[in-house]
């Protein structure tokens, strides 16, 4: 018995514009900040490798002083429409109904919502009453592997049965506009909202890639590099300038045992499927790949396209490989990093 990708979608919100037309609204919010300070900003959104980006909010909502509890609200709001709407966009590419759904994943770390997302999608697709529920909430960046791996391990476990993982997120809805940290400016530079969903099975029948193996590795004494602290103005975001060298420092733990535990190797992986997480994570990870003769070009494009739409950027990579000729027998290798400090992996096999 073996778990499959059925097929990936994604769905983006109304709004969009490209970095060019964002940088005035970036300019305004920072008037009474030092010059040099403001061209330091302004450089970092012009070289963040992010052409365009989109948002459930018009950027001029993004930067007016509304509260936690208003953006929250606009949150609520629009993740209900594109988490429905993108689980209906995966539906319609497998021809599969909503109530043939045995177990689905809701993911999201952009905004707070209880019931989760997952109960108004079940009420409004109409699935079954039995369906399995598990909500994602605060994995960062790496949950949509994450959700994957949930899957995987209950698909395993259960022979003949289908899952939906849903990514929607909305980092434009946590932006402190009260807060001038590099920390705020990199993701804001960075940064973009969307959904994704992917539809596994475990049928006997199935078609799509396999999924061979997953893992998760954890940094220890990690916790500081990357998150949210909760404020009363929102969720303030933490990023450590060290992520990258720490992602380099352990690379060769995180990427060799993983591959060799499933008789794989750096040498058979044909596919990188990386979470494009910022321009300089990006070309950490492609030196340190580019060694081992791979590439990310994929992951490169969609951070230019979308910009990082934490968890369910990733799951934009893998459609684009879906969407390819990919020959039998290749191999390719899903990886992202998030809050923990974690890495989570899966192997697939076409």
């Amino acid at each position: 018995m073996s778990v499959r990708i059925a097929t990936v979608a994604k769905q983006l919100p109304e709004y969009s514009r490209e970095t060019k037309e964002v940088i005035p609204f970036v300019e305004t919010w920072l008037d009474g900040q030092e010059e040099r300070f403001k061209r330091k900003v302004i450089k970092i959104f012009e070289g963040a490798a992010v052409d365009k980006r989109y948002s459930i909010m018009d950027p001029a909502e993004v930067f007016s002083a509304t509260s936690f509890e208003d953006k929250n609200k606009i949150y609520v709001r629009e993740v209900k429409k594109l988490g429905t709407q993108v689980l209906k966009n995966a539906l319609d590419n497998s021809g599969w109904q909503a109530n043939s759904i045995d177990y689905i994943i809701t993911v999201s770390c952009t905004g707070i919502m209880i019931p989760s997302l997952d109960a108004f999608i079940i009420n409004e697709m109409g699935m079954r009453q039995d369906v399995v529920r598990l909500p994602v909430t605060e994995m960062g960046c790496a949950a949509g592997i994450s959700g994957m791996i949930y899957a995987s391990n209950f698909l395993k476990a259960n022979p003949g049965k289908r899952a939906a993982v849903i990514a929607v997120e909305s980092p434009t809805a946590t932006l402190q506009l009260d807060d001038f940290s590099m920390a705020n400016m990199v993701s804001a530079a960075i940064f973009g909202d969307g959904a994704a969903c992917v539809l596994m099975t475990s049928e006997e029948d199935a078609k799509g890639p396999r999924v061979v193996g997953e893992d998760m590795y954890h940094f220890f004494d990690a916790t500081y590099l990357m998150g949210f602290d909760l404020t009363n103005d929102g969720l303030k975001m933490v990023l450590d300038p060290e992520v990258p060298q720490t992602i380099a420092d352990h690379f060769p733990d995180i990427i060799h045992p993983f591959l060799k535990k499933h008789n794989s190797s750096i040498e058979k992986v044909d596919h990188l499927i990386f979470h494009p997480g910022g321009k300089k994570i990006v070309q950490t990870v492609e030196d340190l790949f580019g060694k081992l003769g791979k590439n990310i070009d994929d992951t490169k494009e969609v951070l230019r396209l979308y910009g990082n739409m934490s968890s369910a950027t990733v799951l934009y990579v893998l459609e684009r490989f879906l969407e390819k000729q990919i020959n039998e027998g290749e191999q390719g290798l899903m990886l992202s990093f998030g809050p923990g400090f974690s890495a989570q992996k899966i192997l697939l096999e076409w």
